[in-house]
């Protein structure tokens, strides 16, 4: 069951289209990502299901209710959506204790006392800061300040969650904590959130589902992996990590059992990739090589002799090269090598304990299976 539909949403201000013709699903007890870089669009679709903005196109759906319809002139103010919100800057009430910050939207919903007095202290015990109730909020750390916002936003018991950066102000260390600890919380809880960041890595870790904006326009939803695998375009490609991302035409397509494989002709190489089902012939391409799939060896054949070789089957490698290394460098778990080959830059993942000195030969090689083929 949908939990959160927008159906071609947009929004403008003024000659501005910072939304447009945005369709998504959320279902109901998942956590779905808006990831993009700043002014996307990300954190207005979301204001927009909040009921904080109101959408000049498309409708917007929270638990088979329309609560925002512009054709119709259809809108249910924020309040009346049954959705809690965390902002970034925390929001909390520096005059008030802990507990009186987490019971306040059960105070305006004019709730029993009895009743906002047992919700925040199973709320705080579900945060684990039942020990902090009577704390003034202004000595409370950074992330147990944001505790106390994701408290006080579930503790009415919202049909859906939706958090907008709420983990950027606090520090790496801390953060990369508070993402775990959110998302084990949402899916024990299982209540549907839409969750806005510009952080990849962030993403990566919390969502069930991705949707990556750009522009005020959806490029992709899919689930962490495929995104990283398999992005639609080069734009969402880049946005996950560093990849090499290789200027390309197609030489052949054709059916590999299920599979879809294509042979490439980049400059002064060629091989097998992977390859989308509506790609064709002569199509020029960008080849998608993340640096963590390939193998670096010191010395070789000559620039992809395996590959063209091969018929495309299985058992041969992707693509080869030969180059030379320029740079190295040492990220503790990983060494990082910059390969030039005939120009072609290439950045190449390898363990820690696998190191090539600068100026070496080496050769590298991809299985076709860790590539990927976009249509440029």
């Amino acid at each position: 069951m949908p939990g959160v539909v927008a159906e071609a949403v947009g929004k403008s201000f003024g000659a501005v289209r910072a939304v447009a013709d945005v369709s998504l699903t959320v279902t109901d007890g998942t956590l779905l990502t808006l990831l993009g870089p700043s002014g996307c669009g990300k954190t207005t679709t979301l204001r927009m299901i909040a009921g904080l903005e109101q959408n000049d196109a498309g409708r917007i759906t929270i638990a088979d209710r329309v609560v925002s319809d512009a054709a119709a002139g259809l809108f249910v103010a924020p309040e009346r959506r049954e959705i809690g919100m965390v902002f970034q800057s925390y929001a909390i009430w520096p005059h008030m204790t802990v507990a009186a910050n987490v019971g306040y939207p059960l105070e305006v919903r004019r709730r029993p006392t009895s009743e906002v007095r047992r919700r925040v202290a199973e709320t705080l015990r579900l945060m684990q800061m039942e020990h902090l109730a009577d704390r003034q909020a202004t000595a409370l750390s950074g992330g147990q300040q944001q505790r106390v916002a994701i408290a006080r936003a579930l503790v009415f018991q919202p049909r859906v969650l939706l958090m907008d950066e709420p983990l950027s102000n606090l520090d790496a260390q801390l953060r990369e904590q508070m993402r775990l600890e959110l998302r084990a919380l949402q899916q024990r809880l299982g209540i549907t959130t839409v969750y806005v960041t510009h952080d990849q890595e962030e993403a990566m870790v919390l969502s069930d589902e991705i949707a990556v904006m750009h522009e005020g326009r959806l490029l992709q939803v899919a689930p962490p992996e495929r995104l990283y695998a398999r992005p639609a375009n080069r734009t969402v490609a880049a946005f996950f990590g560093t990849p090499n991302l290789l200027p390309a035409k197609t030489r052949e397509v054709r059916r590999d059992g299920p599979a879809v494989i294509a042979r490439v002709d980049g400059s002064g190489w060629d091989g097998w990739c992977a390859a989308p089902a509506d790609l064709r012939e002569g199509d020029a391409v960008t080849v998608i090589v993340r640096p963590e799939v390939v193998r670096i060896a010191v010395s070789g054949p000559p620039a992809g002799s395996e590959a063209s070789r091969g018929d495309g089957s299985s058992a041969t490698p992707g693509i080869a090269w030969s180059g030379v290394v320029t740079q190295r460098i040492f990220r503790g778990t990983r060494n990082i090598y910059v390969v030039d080959v005939n120009g072609l830059r290439l950045t190449v993942d390898a363990p820690p304990d696998q190191t090539v000195p600068t100026g070496a030969g080496v050769r590298l090689v991809v299985e076709r299976a860790h590539t990927w083929v976009v249509r440029d």
